[in-house]
């Protein structure tokens, strides 16, 4: 179903259910309120009328002779007849038989009112048409009644009635006459905007949902330079956003799967081929020098052993299975140790290296990582630095952790390759210097360090100019993702 025609439902449904919920709310509370006093006064006048009209006012002054046919008029009428005394409200007659003769007519305050003239019709004129509510045990009463004057005093006679809910039937009725038409014409003015509005809102999404799904249909044929250009409402802009550097993270994926590939056939291809050559020349007896023929397999052997400890290492540290032996460490102490323990390859070289510490906090770490982390940056310092270069490690603190950093004034590195040099493979070009090693050990120490919740960085002024490789480390327990136990 199209995204439109969704909208346009899910607008109609919820203008259904929010008016049938209103219906339904307007027809109980019409239901839970009584009729108007008016209507039930009117009544009750009506009634009076009929009770003056059989009890003239010359029968009216004995009231004692009253009780009896006061209450066959009540039971005709279906209303309660009261007499009271005007002295003191004292009941005189209750049909009901709930005040007792001398009780006193509970009136509310302010109640009592005089009939209005629309509703005198009908009375005598020599007398005193009111209206009012009282209550007794059984709840609200609304009357209306004459005060009569007898020889020795006054009363009032009253006809009484309880105000009734509304039935659920005439609730409907109601409803149905002064409010169902209203509804239906706010119902339809209500669809034509959903129409409207879902036309609008349909447009603004849809336009940046096709553009994604363009997208993806080009990603999956491997055209990774499709870009989506941000469009509609925030959340379609940020998903297009996450989409494009989902699109570019696949692309460097699949480059680096590309290049790994690559550089592991070439570092592979080069030992194996000394191998084999070597190996073959022994065995054909073609080597002048066996013993060096066989120093030759050996050394390429070891690389190709190396290499494969180093790629089983690197794949542990980033699945995080790697284990780190956290410890307090001083890293003014950890760099001294290791500068100790290279400063003889340097001086083969004729580097000299190097070692400047300052007063730091300890950070928690596994030594021995550190160390390896170290001794790759400083072994690459010195033979990327030619002889009478120099070495700087250093150690120093930072905000909220040290650094560590190893300058040198060797063959630098291009800012273009900077990016990469700690990609898996990733060797400097044969020109700036040997070309021993694997290739993993800037990745290798990448992981360690971030695993510890650090940094690792490079700078180089280019090509000549040396470089500066820093490693930040965080002071206390380290906060990596989930890399830093097994």
């Amino acid at each position: 179903m199209r995204i439109r025609t969704r909208l346009i439902l899910s607008f109609g449904f919820v203008l259904a259910v929010t008016l049938a919920v209103i219906a339904a709310a307007l027809i109980l509370f019409i239901a839970a309120q009584p009729p108007p006093q008016d209507d039930v006064y009117q009544k009750l006048a009506t009634i009076m009328r009929d009770l003056t009209s059989e009890f003239q006012q010359a029968r009216l002054r004995d009231l004692t002779q009253l009780p009896e046919r006061l209450t066959a008029f009540a039971e005709e009428n279906e209303v309660r007849v009261l007499m009271v005394g005007l002295e003191r409200n004292a009941i005189l007659v209750d049909t009901s038989g709930v005040f007792q003769t001398s009780d006193v007519l509970p009136l509310q305050a302010g109640s009592v009112t005089r009939l209005p003239t629309y509703l005198r019709r009908g009375l005598p004129i020599d007398t005193e048409p009111i209206l009012g509510e009282f209550e007794d045990s059984s709840g609200d009463w609304l009357f209306t009644g004459l005060t009569i004057q007898g020889r020795n005093s006054g009363a009032a006679v009253l006809v009484a009635e309880q105000p009734v809910m509304r039935t659920l039937a005439e609730a409907l009725l109601i409803f149905r006459d002064t409010l169902a038409t209203p509804l239906a014409q706010a119902a339809l003015v209500g669809l034509l905007v959903a129409l409207v509005l879902s036309a609008f809102i349909s447009r603004s999404l849809a336009g940046g949902l096709q553009s994604l799904s363009e997208a993806a249909h080009a990603v999956a044929r491997g055209d990774y330079a499709w870009k989506v250009k941000p469009s509609g409402p925030p959340e379609v802009r940020d998903v297009a956003d996450a989409f494009n550097r989902m699109s570019q993270q696949v692309h460097d994926t699949q480059r680096a799967q590309q290049d790994f590939v690559v550089n592991v056939s070439h570092d592979l291809k080069t030992p194996l081929t000394s191998i084999q050559g070597y190996s073959q020349a022994i065995m054909d007896g073609a080597a002048k020098d066996p013993v060096g023929a066989a120093r030759i397999i050996y050394d390429e052997s070891g690389r190709l052993n190396r290499m494969v400890i180093e790629l089983t290492d690197l794949a542990r540290l980033q699945s995080g299975q790697f284990s780190f032996q956290m410890k307090s460490i001083d890293l003014a102490a950890l760099n001294r140790a290791v500068g100790e323990r290279l400063a003889l390859m340097a001086q083969r070289r004729g580097v000299r290296l190097h070692v400047e510490t300052a007063l730091t906090p300890p950070v928690m770490a596994d030594g021995d990582r550190l160390a390896q982390v170290l001794t790759n940056l400083i072994g690459n310092a010195i033979n990327h630095t030619p002889s009478g270069g120099q070495v700087w490690l250093r150690t120093a603190p930072a905000a909220g952790g040290v650094n560590i950093s190893v300058q040198d004034t060797g063959a630098g590195i291009p800012p273009a390759e900077l990016e990469r040099i700690f990609e898996r493979f990733y060797q400097v070009d044969a020109s700036r210097g040997p070309k021993r090693g694997t290739g993993l050990g800037l990745a290798i120490a990448r992981e360690i360090v971030t695993a510890h919740g650090g940094k690792i960085s490079a700078t180089s002024e280019g090509v000549g100019k040396g470089s500066t490789f820093t490693v930040w480390l965080p002071v206390g327990k380290p906060e990596a993702g989930g890399k830093k136990q097994a």
